[in-house]
């Protein structure tokens, strides 16, 4: 589409037009080189146009060049102008009126109009421009382009639009819709600035550019390609109110991939990025890249809950003591009652007291004691519920559940971790995804670690965690909390009416400045719309999508695009052997 924005001239110059090498010029069309054009002028428009009311026209699938001329009419002339089409209708009324005719409605409403411009004009709301819109359509023959012209036509009416043929005028039509600046048909339509503004190819799903003057940054990762224009959507994270995002899809549509591309051209930043993995999806990224991998459940590999973080904060100890008590309700299932907490708590204090650990920090560089010390002590202390709490968790020190802990094997460091849930069973997976959690929250929530470097968290298959209780408020109060030591939250699940139907789930999209939704279930997509206040189209869009294609969802932007990358890119980050084909 080519705006071209002028001063009142007298004529235009079009001595030194370039030209084709041969342009035979006929009535009804020009044939330039090897291909034929045909111009038309808009004529009539509708009443009212709204946002994105040339849309039809821009996006016609057939090569169609569309020009809006626009030259200013200064304020005083515009005035005269208006004054003299009030007179007009106003004079036509009472001409009505005097002879005892009905008002005319169309009259009516022009003078109507005329009087509210004229009022606008007259405050400097307003500015009236005259405007020039030509449509050229191309083809390679002459049946092909009488085919294209009638279906232009025909979009063209759709939305009350009257294209009428520059018969006679064609090679002046051709030359007014090339990127010259140059309107040779000069036939005008007056319209005001609302009108005008709207005339402009905003409509794009491509995001707004940056303001003049503005300096942009360099973080941007690429998303994909837009799939309503021929542009590409980078998007920065890192520029946005918070750096969370949240990725909803159903099972299969891409976002495991997508999430992989993302965390790939995040570590081309210099972003160190940890990720939680429920199935094991990140193994060959990591192994590309050269991260580490824990796999939580494997032989040989423990975590201890009781270890302190290494920092020298005062609450340190009260600070662990808060997890424990998270730990154990997600453990349990739900919260323990408050004989059983106060119980807990107590047996927190004795423990780390008995490993010889207190709130003097000098104490702190001793070795932890395990959660099978925590419930010995539990067991012997006298209280009934202290007892019954003992019992509960004896599965998990002793029992089926206990392959999880002992004392810390590793302490994971690099650009990329990898948190591995597959060797674990589906009763351990939200125990394991909090424990990882923790772990990389110690590591971002480290004195001094948020000026540092910047950091990526992802969560996959997060209704894991969401689903319980304790586990959302965790993951809630990280999403909070993550923007002031420059890090970002990353939630990816496939379960989004659940997620959606919690006040923590919600918490959670609420603080996601960055938002992705790929596929969606029928089921889920009236939860999702209502959510993310998506329109009918939208909602359409995310219905039939195929594999990868989606919205960016980001304030008042929505961009469908196409999550895509190379050939080495693909061979990481693709999953089943359906991506692969």
């Amino acid at each position: 589409m080519i705006f071209t924005l002028k001063r009142p001239t007298s004529a235009g110059n079009l001595d030194a037009v370039p030209a084709p090498a041969a342009l035979e010029v006929s009535p009804s069309h020009v044939k330039a080189g090897d291909g034929y054009a045909t111009t038309y002028a808009v004529c009539g428009y509708p009443a009212e146009v709204g946002p994105a009311w040339l849309d039809p026209l821009l996006s016609y699938p057939g090569r169609a060049d569309v020009a809006v001329h626009v030259v200013p009419i200064p304020a005083q002339i515009a005035a005269t102008m208006l004054k003299s089409q009030r007179a007009r209708l106003e004079s036509t009324r009472r001409v009505d009126a005097g002879a005892g005719k009905l008002g005319d409605p169309v009259v009516n409403a022009a003078a109507a109009d005329a009087a509210d411009l004229a009022d606008r004009v007259a405050r400097g709301a307003s500015k009236l421009f005259k405007v020039g819109v030509y449509v050229t359509v191309h083809a390679r023959s002459l049946d092909e382009l009488r085919t294209t012209c009638a279906g232009v036509k025909a979009a063209a009416a759709g939305v009350l639009l009257d294209l009428q043929p520059a018969t006679f005028r064609q090679q002046q039509g051709w030359e007014s819709t090339l990127p010259l600046g140059v309107d040779g048909l000069r036939m005008y339509r007056i319209l005001d600035t609302a009108a005008l503004a709207a005339s402009f190819p905003f409509s794009s799903a491509d995001l707004a550019a940056a303001a003049p003057g503005e300096i942009t940054g360099t973080d941007a990762v690429l998303y994909g390609v837009n799939t309503t224009s021929a542009g590409v959507l980078m998007w920065d994270r890192w520029a946005q109110d918070n750096h969370n995002s949240v990725v909803l899809a159903r099972s299969g549509a891409g976002k495991s991939y997508f999430v992989k591309l993302d965390v790939l051209r995040n570590l081309y930043q210099g972003v160190q990025v940890a990720v939680i993995d429920p199935e094991d999806e990140y193994r060959p990224l990591a192994e590309h890249v050269g991260g580490t991998v824990v796999q939580l459940g494997a032989d040989g590999v423990k975590v201890n809950p009781l270890d302190l973080p290494r920092d020298d904060r005062p609450d340190t100890l009260t600070r662990r003591g808060l997890f424990l008590h998270t730990l154990v309700a997600v453990m349990l299932g739900a919260p323990p009652p408050p004989a059983e907490r106060a119980a807990l708590d107590r047996a927190i204090t004795a423990t780390y007291a008995h490993a010889g650990i207190t709130n003097d920090p000098g104490t702190w560089r001793l070795p932890a004691p395990q959660l099978v010390d925590l419930v010995d002590t539990l067991a012997a202390d006298g209280d009934p519920a202290a007892g019954e709490l003992a019992a509960r968790l004896a599965p998990w020190t002793t029992g089926n559940f206990s392959t999880l802990f002992g004392p810390t094997t590793s302490a994971p460091a690099g650009h990329l971790v990898v948190w591995s849930l597959r060797h674990l069973s589906d009763e351990l997976r939200t125990v394991g995804t909090l424990l990882a959690l923790d772990s990389i929250w110690a590591a971002i929530d480290a004195p001094g670690a948020g000026s540092r470097t910047r950091r990526l968290v992802v969560v996959d298959e997060a209704w894991l965690l969401m689903r319980d209780g304790e586990g959302a408020r965790f993951l809630a109060r990280m999403a909070k909390a993550a923007r002031k030591r420059s890090a970002g939250l990353t939630v990816v699940t496939q379960d989004a009416a659940d997620v959606l139907a919690s006040d923590l789930g919600i918490a959670v999209v609420s603080n996601a400045a960055t938002q992705v939704l790929l596929r969606q279930s029928t089921q889920a997509i009236d939860a999702v719309a209502d959510a993310f206040g998506l329109t009918a189209g939208e909602a359409r869009l995310l219905l039939a999508a195929d594999r990868g294609q989606g919205l960016l969802v980001a304030g008042r932007q929505r961009v469908p695009f196409r999550s895509t990358g190379s050939a080495a890119e693909h061979a990481i980050a693709v999953t089943g052997l359906g991506e692969v084909a």
